[in-house]
């Protein structure tokens, strides 16, 4: 039976998790109403969707550092108050306010995201892919708050500023509940295997394994955050409609962002679910932005289902691969840091592509080739191996099961 402290815990996550989407979701069905009112090239309301990506990689790595200097409960609590801050911030009208308060959002991001998996290997480790889930299907839901609410926000508030601002108060309760009811670490609690240093781990080809396929899929789906409603727009969509077509897409997401995982566990390793979330997400664009309209509602679903799943079994990776939370939270801060700096290389190309005036089909097929790439990496990483210092050095260990 569930303890009291394991209760708290997962309910914590979950209210955390809502916070590390909206930043970026909330802004893409506004993108167009953005270049209109601020006279945002493509280019720039590229660079607009690649910073919040591009500081959640650059941060990421911080984030084991900052948990050993002040612990990871504080460190979080730091990273909510950064990211409320950030929110409040892009909405003012403040010269690069805009451009500053998303770069202040995403290393929020990437510090809690790197944090939150650490913890879950610490708090509840036999369950730890499982809870990986759900987390992820919180982070699903929180995308889709925002990519659904953003532009009735703006309709109801009078202004895209305040709309973007609004989110805020989201971190705000965030935070709040965390500090008063984020679990106690005793020394009990803190693991203290061998030091095997991020070098180490740099030099294991499953860690790139890993990154490289964390990147792509995080790619792909910062692409559909920043441009799909805009992308959508240019097929005929009018603003409304674009944004709720991507408010359904991530909602399917929920379901295969809960549901991965277990399917994962059916099999001897993740591969299959890997290529099955991986095919899914490449249906999905080529339905959307390929295919006839008629394709929408299917290809919003496939999409979703595939980037849920895909970014689900992406975290649960950072935990199935290490034997241990210190491991887990050095995995993820460079998986993560690597990835995410590498996918945010997606939503800026897709921006200075339309700015050459690149057709869609051409970015779709683009896409679905990266797709392909990622599916390799998916093969390395999927694997039933594990990175293991119990020996004073850092191994890696081929498992009969993960679980």
């Amino acid at each position: 039976m569930a303890s009291r402290r394991s209760i708290t815990f997962i309910l914590l996550m979950v209210v955390v998790g809502l916070n590390l989407r909206p930043a970026m979701s909330s802004v893409a069905p506004l993108l167009t109403r953005l270049q209109e009112s601020a006279g945002l090239s493509a280019t720039a309301a590229g660079l607009l969707t690649t910073l919040p990506v591009l500081f959640l990689g650059l941060s990421a790595p911080l984030a084991p550092t900052l948990a050993k200097r002040i612990g990871s409960e504080r460190a979080l609590s730091a990273a909510l108050t950064l990211l409320a801050a950030g929110l409040i911030l892009r909405g003012l009208p403040l010269p690069g306010g805009l451009f500053v308060g998303s770069a202040m959002a995403g290393c929020a991001i990437g510090i809690g995201g790197t944090l939150l998996p650490a913890l879950v290997k610490r708090e509840l480790p036999d369950s730890a892919d499982l809870l990986t889930g759900l987390y992820t299907m919180a982070l699903c839901l929180g995308g889709a708050l925002g990519a659904g609410f953003s532009v009735p926000l703006t309709q109801l508030l009078g202004s895209w500023q305040a709309s973007l601002m609004s989110w805020s108060l989201l971190a705000l309760f965030a935070l709040l509940l965390w500090h008063f009811q984020m679990p106690s670490t005793t020394r009990a609690d803190i693991p203290t295997p061998p030091k095997s240093g991020t070098l180490r781990l740099l030099k294991q080809p499953l860690t790139w394994h890993i990154m490289f396929f964390m990147g792509i899929q995080s790619s792909m789906a910062y692409i559909v955050f920043g441009w799909l409603p805009t992308l959508l727009v240019d097929r005929g969509y009018n603003e409304a409609d674009a944004g709720w077509t991507m408010a359904v897409s991530i909602m399917c997401q929920l379901v295969s962002a809960l549901g991965a995982p277990w399917v994962a566990r059916l099999g001897r390793d993740q591969r299959p679910a890997l290529l099955l979330v991986l095919i899914s997400t490449a249906m999905g664009l080529w339905m959307l932005l390929i295919a006839p309209l008629i394709w929408k509602w299917p290809g919003a679903a496939l999409l979703g289902i595939g980037q849920g799943g895909s970014f689900s079994l992406a975290l649960s990776l950072l935990v199935l691969r290490t034997a241990n939370s210190r491991l887990a939270g050095q995995l993820s801060g460079l998986v993560q840091g690597g990835g995410y700096t590498l996918a945010a290389l997606g939503p800026f190309g897709v921006g200075v592509m339309l700015q050459s005036g690149a057709d869609i089909s051409h970015i779709a097929w683009l896409l679905i080739v990266l797709i392909t790439v990622c599916c390799g990496f998916a093969l390395l990483a999927g694997r039933n191996q594990r990175l293991d210092d119990q020996s004073g050095g850092l191994l890696v260990e081929h498992v009969t099961r993960t679980y």
